[in-house]
């Protein structure tokens, strides 16, 4: 099991469609006992939220966000861990909108120190 993600803060290596999450964006995660939670902020996200849970490598969790224009969104997430050679560690997505059309993918990595 790669090593906890507790008190990491994590990025998009790429912008996601206009309006959405991007490069801007950042995610500081926290875990505990298999738990998983998360804030987010940047680019068009005002304020993000993130909850679930981990087993091993794999995360599964629901998020909530409120851009900039006042429009908020919702969707899951099913995220794999993996310990990159340089000692971050980098989030592969796939994720769904729940409360609009789309779907996609998209890969965070902890920032360095």
């Amino acid at each position: 099991m790669a090593r906890s993600l507790d008190g990491l803060v994590l990025a998009p290596v790429a912008d996601q469609a206009p309006g959405q999450v991007g490069t801007r964006t950042r995610f500081t995660y926290h875990e505990e006992d298999g738990r998983i939670w998360a804030d987010y902020a940047g680019g068009d996200v005002v304020r993000g939220h993130l909850v679930g849970t981990r087993e091993g490598d794999r995360l599964d969790f629901r998020y909530v966000q409120l851009k900039h224009d006042g429009t908020t969104s919702s969707g899951h997430c099913v995220s794999t861990v993996v310990d990159l050679p340089d000692g971050r560690v980098r989030l592969d997505e796939t994720w769904e909108w729940e409360s609009r059309q789309g779907s996609g993918t998209s890969v965070v990595e902890q920032l360095p120190s």
